[in-house]
């Protein structure tokens, strides 16, 4: 952040009217994360390139590569967990477009920090991390879930596993003490419904069962004494609370809680004993510190200070407590890591995401809020274009894919940067069905992707005209996986709000969620439709732009990789048809044969936003026909 506060003093004023390269919004970023070894030393950075993402491992003292490991085209290094002082595991995912999630089960590689001694672990992305053991450090905890759950210590330098526990849920998270006692299961049934076990003795007593976007009852972790379990709870859907919970009485003592949003985050000691702090994006990132009286949570507050103008992320404290690795980021500056030394007070720069860009000439990412038609209180961000007067401008809806758990954040988003850089002010909306909102707000949304979620977006951009920023005449919607549905079946219900829409690797016939692409090919992915998505075929053509062509009036530009696995080209081919049946076909189209769910080379990104930016400058912008209104 200081060296965007000296960016923001030397940036000439006409450098506001430089137009930035398509290339700087879309081209790899440095890395895209961060992890710091227990003792300090060293850190790993996953470093993305184009079709994969190669991990890389560096000494801090002399910022030395010691280590390099690439896993091969459309394998990507994922994360990092340090199982001891000097060895880790790499999460390595197959992923096939920029919005994919991972596709199958991650291969887990473990290796010592200087890459001796690689090895594969067998089955080891069915594994999930329980505990390090920190006085064994051969050895892991680690949960798998096959017909049930069960919880096995893992051998880190050969992988392999002897079985310690079972427990009778589908899909089972273990939870231990600081003793290694096992204490609770939080678990998932194929039907998707939620169960909390508690482990009494030697049998398992159920304490909490509810059904997917109902309440929680989720215990995260013991206090120093293991009396206390730091528990997530909501009764009703509500925002989830942080509570302390006395193991034997059940006695609750609330810790921390926002009215709007749930936590995203926790702060824990370094020895893992104390939770320091609670995260939340409540508009802007903030902190609620519950021990501020320990040390370093005096450290984590002074290191918040410290940088007014952005937020501070903190990705890792050494086990001895003395470096803290931190992400300094803001809605204008993709971000910068830190290594920080309690001992001297010193913070050490170690590198930059995308030093390319200059915040000076970015555009600032404001939180607002807004009371729906029914009375719902929903929340987003609006962006303006730096150096304009705010008012009267073309405004683009970009609403978030997910739907259901996604949000949109306060940070930097190269999409929404791009666009207001050409003018755009970009309208994001959290909108009923988001994550971070509680249970009951993304349950709102259940059966409803093409109706009040699709209210909550019309009754966002009715905002930004009567705040007098959006021009009533120049709006267009662009968004991408649900978001490319959401935009489509926005113009399908205000036929006449919107100037245009750009649908990108988007949903268009729900009837063929249920048949095509990789959510139907498990039961839970089954169930999970069945649960969210309207019942019947007759209601779900109805939330299907597909199936409502007559109701498009305006230009749309579709854009689809011919390899996506999460939305196949049948959704694409099924809106095509119908608008070419209907006499309108789409004005542009942007197919990618070797690309999936979402662009990911170069080349094809600059061929996409070029196109997205003379769209949208044809019916929106400076060459619309209302651009002199």
């Amino acid at each position: 952040m200081m060296r965007a506060l000296l960016l923001l003093c030397l940036i000439p004023v006409s450098a506001w009217a430089q137009k930035v390269p398509v290339e700087d919004f879309f081209k790899d970023p440095e890395f895209t994360s961060v992890t710091l070894s227990p003792t300090g030393e060293y850190i790993t950075v996953a470093v993305p390139q184009a079709d994969r993402t190669v991990l890389t491992a560096f000494r801090i003292a002399d910022m030395k590569l010691i280590g390099k490991w690439d896993y091969g085209k459309q394998y990507h290094a994922e994360r990092v967990r340090w199982v001891n002082d000097k060895r880790f595991f790499t999460y390595v995912s197959r992923k096939l477009g920029r919005y994919d999630f991972r596709v199958g089960t991650p291969d887990v590689h473990a290796s010592d920090v200087d890459g001796k001694r690689r090895i594969m672990i067998p089955n080891g992305g069915t594994y999930q991390l329980v505990d390090l053991l920190e006085n064994d450090p051969d050895n892991i905890l680690v949960q798998r879930s096959v017909d049930s759950a069960y919880l096995f210590k893992l051998n880190v330098n050969d992988g392999k596993v002897r079985t310690v526990a079972t427990a009778p849920v589908r899909f089972g998270s273990f939870l231990v003490d600081h003793e290694q006692k096992l204490r609770y299961v939080i678990g998932r049934e194929e039907n998707n419904e939620s169960v909390t076990l508690r482990r009494d003795g030697d049998k398992w007593s159920e304490i909490h069962r509810a059904a997917m976007g109902d309440s929680q009852h989720m215990p995260l972790g013991f206090d120093a004494t293991n009396r206390l379990v730091y528990t997530v709870v909501s009764e009703k859907g509500e925002p989830a609370g942080l509570y302390a919970i006395a193991a034997d009485t059940e006695q609750r003592e609330l810790l921390s809680t926002n009215a709007n949003v749930e936590a995203n985050g926790y702060l824990a000691s370094s020895d893992g004993r104390e939770l320091l702090g609670v995260t939340y994006a409540d508009g802007y990132p903030v902190t609620d510190f519950i021990n501020r009286d320990h040390p370093e949570t005096k450290t984590y507050a002074g290191l918040i200070n410290a940088f007014p103008d952005g937020a501070v992320r903190f990705d890792g404290i050494s086990k001895d407590g003395r470096y803290v690795l931190l992400r300094v980021y803001s809605d204008v500056d993709p971000g910068s890591y830190y290594l920080f030394d309690r001992k001297t007070s010193q913070a050490k720069f170690l590198l930059a995401a995308m030093e390319w860009i200059k915040p000076a000439q970015m555009s600032p990412m404001k939180p607002f809020s807004f009371t729906a038609r029914d009375g719902t209180r929903v929340h987003g961000y609006i962006t303006v274009p730096a150096g304009s007067s705010g008012k009267n401008l073309p405004l683009v809806l970009h609403p978030h894919g997910g739907p259901h758990g996604p949000r949109d954040n306060w940070g930097f988003n190269p999409d929404v940067q791009f666009l207001a850089s050409r003018g755009y002010a970009v309208l994001q909306v959290n909108f009923r069905g988001s994550g971070g909102y509680g249970n009951a707000f993304e349950r709102k949304g259940y059966r409803n992707w093409g109706m009040s979620m699709i209210d909550d977006m019309t009754d966002a951009v009715q905002w930004a005209v009567q705040e007098g920023v959006a021009d009533p005449g120049r709006i267009c919607t662009y968004g991408a996986s649900y978001g490319g549905y959401a935009a489509l079946q926005s113009i399908v219900r205000e036929p006449e709000r919107y100037k245009c829409a750009i649908g990108y690797v988007g949903v268009y016939s729900l009837p063929l969620m249920f048949r095509d692409g990789d959510i139907p090919q498990t039961d839970s992915g089954r169930n999970y439709l069945r649960r969210i998505l309207p019942e019947s075929v007759v209601e779900q053509q109805a939330q299907s732009a597909a199936f409502n062509v007559d109701r498009i009036r305006v230009p749309v530009m579709l854009v689809h990789g011919e390899r996506d696995e999460r939305v196949p080209m049948s959704q694409y081919r099924a809106l095509k048809s119908a608008l070419v049946s209907a006499g309108r076909p789409p004005e542009v189209e942007i197919l990618a044969p070797k690309e999936g769910h979402g662009f990911q080379e170069l080349e094809n990104n600059v061929r996409l936003y070029n196109a997205l930016e003379a769209f949208l400058d044809k019916h929106i912008g400076s060459k619309s026909a209302n651009a002199a209104n």
